[in-house]
């Protein structure tokens, strides 16, 4: 059974995970799980430290000798060593495709590792090990994601129907429906994305910087671009070098026509930690290059 189901223990310690409320899930009084539970929920715990980006700690917290005797563990450690090489470590790509083949049963493998060969450009070999989970939805979701990150919204929504066959209402089936919509556009689409992301972002027992985020963009596709804006700021209130939502904040002042406070976020962005990994700004790098290279071509060229 997926330790982290309705059904089990874990339940709220999962749920604020993936509510994106990491730091509660890392201050979790884990004493009140039973003994069988106690491995997943630190599990829980690692996989939230490395939501915040704390790699160095958690690779650390795991020895070589648990890593080579538990393939949860070994995982984590992967994952972690992975980030903590600013996502380069080609020995933790191997690590994680070992790893694949040989427990491609466990959870955690299929999590953690999937999401290494996925960062690592290998994303029919990550779509292909977290297709051999057990109705786990934090398999589908990440698979989801993968599938958008490729522009393949049918494969995405195929696995989103999947869940929704075997999980109803759950959260992650919500949410994983959500981002299809927000890709598939239309004005009923980002509504609906909407209506569940404000609901999480709002409601003081889910709000997190995550779900802010999420309703901001929904805003700014609506065009609603003061609410979006607002969102933003609770975001940045709370993690003001949180690099998703200065990303968004450039987009929304870009749409704005805010050309000072888009320059001013963009800023905040290049000094942010892992800021200048973001995708808005390696993209905006590459375009200007190729408009440079463009004057360049065009230059008009004077006789003596």
């Amino acid at each position: 059974m997926d330790p982290y189901s309705a059904d089990g223990e874990l339940v709220n310690m999962h749920t604020a995970f993936i509510q994106g409320q990491y730091q509660q899930v890392v201050d979790f009084d884990t004493s009140i799980f039973s003994a069988p539970y106690q491995p997943s929920a630190q599990i829980l715990r690692y996989r939230a430290q490395l939501a915040l980006k704390d790699y160095s700690a958690v690779a650390s917290a795991i020895s070589s000798s648990d890593a080579s005797s538990n393939s949860s563990l070994a995982a984590v450690k992967a994952y972690a060593s992975y980030a903590s090489s600013g996502f380069t470590s080609e020995s933790a790509v191997s690590t994680a495709e070992a790893l694949s083949q040989s427990n491609s049963d466990d959870l955690t493998v299929q999590l953690l590792c999937g999401a290494v060969l996925a960062r690592a450009g290998k994303t029919d070999e990550a779509v292909a090990l977290l297709s051999q989970h057990q109705g786990s939805l934090d398999a589908v979701a990440m698979s989801t994601q993968i599938h958008l990150s490729q522009n393949r919204t049918d494969l995405a929504t195929k696995e989103a129907k999947s869940a929704r066959s075997f999980a109803q209402d759950a959260l992650l089936v919500n949410l994983a429906e959500s981002w299809i919509g927000l890709r598939e556009g239309g004005d009923a689409k980002y509504q609906q994305a909407f209506y569940v992301f404000e609901e999480l972002a709002q409601a003081p027992g889910s709000s997190a910087v995550t779900s802010l985020i999420a309703q901001a963009v929904s805003e700014l596709h609506l065009a609603r671009y003061p609410e979006a804006e607002t969102a933003l700021q609770q975001a940045l209130d709370i993690d003001s070098d949180n690099v998703v939502a200065l990303a968004n904040a450039v987009v929304l002042f870009t749409a704005t026509g805010d050309v000072e406070r888009a320059a001013e976020m963009k800023n905040k962005l290049q000094k942010a930690k892992g800021g200048e990994e973001t995708e808005l700004l390696q993209g905006l790098a590459a375009k200007k290059e190729v408009f440079d290279a463009a004057c360049e071509k065009y230059q008009p060229k004077f006789e003596p």
